[in-house]
């Protein structure tokens, strides 16, 4: 029995190292203790035979066994694996490619070192190990994108399986062809190697290739929002100019009107100075509200806060936003802009009988906190990132924006539908 030792060592070495392959390059379709139970039951029929060949002395025929056994029983367990047909044979050709390699690597290579029959299963256990961890830390997600596309690169793994296969099937004596087709056999396995080596490399390439190209279409997408809205901003920036202008006049007149009411008070001509007062409450002046210190937002907000009470929307404001920022103001302003303008469009929307409001607070404590709220119909939703869905053609660029603006700055951005109410935050 202890002559069989040698032999035995290698066979559990083997069949365990296989099972474990498919484990590692298929994605089970059930749980991991009935994957575990199948699998045990390939290796202990495999292993069976492995020993019975043993005891009978015949490696050639335990050779030629185990290749045709295990395609039967891993094609009789492939219904416990998600993979279809074809991806499932070009992982099984993948497993014997590399079982073929480790054995025909470990055997030439203990011919050269002492105590062939040990060094044999040592290298034979280091080497399926060594497979295993690169299999696993390196080449697994690589691995699944092969198989996905396994059309390109079947020919490549059937190629090496055919080539292993003909010289062991062709074989009177297993170990004396080991022996003389050293060679070759090295060859093949260089060349095998080199071609899997070349399958994973490409597709590492044409994955990086694809972040970096999807990295710049985002980039690009994002600034495209960016130029949009700030084109939308165009106008509303002139009609702040324009309301700037009427106020700075309106402040200048008001000065001289003071100057003249106070000269003919002193100059007591009361008449005089009722009727010019009387004339005065005949004429109107827009005056900006001053709602925060920052001119270009508060410019934004008086506009949107007139189209807001337009609406029959109330308001509520509680901001602090300084003069002086750590984004650019005219940016800012146009992401209030955005924000107040879904807010007033989601009000809108909204059944007669439904209140209406919108509420914009802001704190400024180190960083910057917008929060705006306003209720919502019960069809609004978000999509899998958390950002709102708009069912219409041409909307939803206000938003994107906003999302721009917050990568941009690396900002936080968080929207919430709780109870038809619509909030959005902004840490910036």
């Amino acid at each position: 029995m202890s002559a069989l030792f040698p032999d035995l060592l290698r066979a559990v070495i083997s069949t365990t190292a296989n099972v474990l392959l498919m484990i590692s390059l298929l994605q089970p379709k059930y749980s991991k203790k009935v994957t575990l139970l199948t699998m045990f039951v390939v290796l202990a029929a495999d292993l069976g035979t492995a020993i019975y060949c043993y005891l009978s002395g015949n490696l050639t025929l335990l050779s030629k066994l185990d290749i045709i056994l295990f395609a039967v029983l891993c094609f009789a367990v492939r219904p416990m694996f998600k993979d279809n047909f074809m991806q499932w044979l070009f992982s099984y050709i993948t497993v014997q490619n590399i079982s073929d390699t480790v054995i025909i690597l470990s055997f030439i290579g203990s011919r050269h070192l002492p105590y062939p029959q040990y060094t044999n299963s040592f290298l034979r256990l280091f080497l399926f190990c060594a497979f295993l961890v690169i299999l696993w830390r390196y080449v697994r997600p690589l691995y699944r994108q092969a198989v996905e596309r396994w059309t390109a690169y079947f020919a490549v793994a059937l190629g090496l399986y055919i080539t292993f296969n003909y010289y062991v099937m062709t074989a009177d004596d297993v170990v004396e062809m080991l022996t003389q087709q050293a060679v070759p056999l090295m060859l093949v396995i260089f060349i095998g190697l080199a071609s899997y080596t070349s399958i994973f490399l490409s597709l590492k390439n044409l994955q990086r290739e694809f972040r970096v190209k999807e990295e710049n279409q985002k980039l690009q997408a994002e600034q495209e929002y960016l130029q949009l809205a700030a084109g939308n901003m165009t106008q509303r920036l002139m009609l702040m100019e324009e309301v700037t202008a009427q106020n700075t006049r309106a402040a200048h007149d008001r000065r001289h009107f003071n100057n003249v009411l106070l000269e003919l008070l002193e100059q007591e001509k009361v008449d005089e100075a009722t009727a010019l007062l009387k004339k005065q409450n005949q004429t109107t002046y827009t005056i900006s509200k001053v709602y925060c210190d920052n001119p270009a937002v508060n410019a934004a907000i008086c506009h949107y806060v007139a189209l807001a009470k337009q609406s029959g929307i109330i308001t509520e404001l509680e901001l602090d936003i300084p003069r002086n920022l750590t984004v650019d103001s005219l940016e800012l302003s146009m992401v209030v802009s955005n924000l107040m303008e879904n807010a007033i469009q989601a009000c809108v929307t909204l059944p007669k009988n439904h209140p209406s409001y919108l509420r914009f607070v802001c704190r400024s404590v180190g960083r910057l906190l917008l929060e705006m709220e306003n209720p919502c119909t019960s069809d609004s939703v978000l999509d899998d990132q958390g950002h709102p869905v708009t069912w219409e053609d041409g909307h939803g660029i206000g938003s994107k924006s906003v999302i721009a603006f917050a990568k941009k700055y690396d900002g936080e951005l968080m929207y919430q539908i709780e109870n038809e109410i619509f909030r959005v935050r902004l840490l910036l």
